[in-house]
């Protein structure tokens, strides 16, 4: 039997187990291999390396679809410079995410525009590329999610979807106050907040002080619990800078 023979049944089976980059490669590895005289154990390695390689993309790519994010966010694209009184330090350390390993909470408050949103989409994806489990959502559609649900029995069901995830972020709480009528979204915002509480993570970007948040919410007794569990275990950072949107906004026009 021929190496061209041994070499075309390699690839029958690579084929067959659907090893799809060991399949690609191969005819380019063993050129190499024979150049540099190398070890079948050598070979066998880089072959390996990258069909584990194609694993860990697509594993990635099924978290960040998983996750709902409605953008794919970098920390390296935020402007530190801008934002000047906000740690540069702090949030690179955030990212290595061992907050999320300890289970604590991040809670990024402060002015419209000042990038809240931004890093915490940011942070968010890296979850998804060291293969946590995340969801993104806003505060609105999380709780109309599970006011519906309320209609059909169909609450619980709809709460893991929220509670199951390893990495939570609640983005621009406060910012919709088109719910605030309803007494109902202190309770279920409660149940979410307790339910993940040193448990996994939670992510929250609000543009409101927490005393401000029962009104929001429509039932400042229980909101009183809430915020309890949000601060005892959580990272707070407030960013009071300028607005991005309306710097970039201005540039424009000056421009024009």
């Amino acid at each position: 039997m021929t190496t061209q023979d041994t070499t075309a049944r390699i690839r029958t089976y690579l084929k067959t187990l659907k090893l799809d980059r060991m399949t690609n490669a191969l005819d380019e590895e063993l050129t190499r291999a024979a150049k540099e005289a190398a070890p079948p154990s050598a070979l066998l390695e880089r072959l390996l390396s990258l069909e584990v390689g194609a694993l860990v993309e697509r594993r990635i790519e099924r978290r960040i679809r998983e996750s709902k994010l409605p953008e794919r966010k970098l920390l390296a694209d935020f402007d530190f410079n801008f934002q000047k009184g906000l740690d540069k330090r702090q949030i690179m350390e955030l990212a290595t995410l061992d907050f999320a390993r300890r289970k604590q909470g991040l809670i990024l408050a402060g002015t419209s525009g000042a990038g809240k949103s931004h890093i915490a989409k940011a942070l968010l994806l890296i979850g998804c590329q060291k293969t946590f489990r995340c969801r993104y959502v806003t505060a609105t559609a999380m709780l109309r999610e599970l006011l519906a649900s309320l209609a059909d029995n169909t609450l619980e069901q709809k709460l893991k979807l929220f509670l199951s995830p390893e990495i939570l972020l609640i983005d621009e709480v406060g910012f919709d106050r088109l719910e605030q009528h309803d007494a109902r979204n202190a309770n279920l915002f409660h149940k979410v907040i307790d339910g993940r509480y040193c448990k996994s993570s939670t992510i929250i970007t609000t543009n409101i002080d927490f005393k401000e948040l029962g009104d929001y919410l429509g039932d400042p007794v229980i909101t009183t619990a809430t915020v309890d569990r949000l601060i005892h275990h959580s990272i707070i950072i407030n960013i009071d800078g300028p607005s991005w949107r309306l710097h970039e906004s201005q540039k424009l026009n000056a421009k024009k």
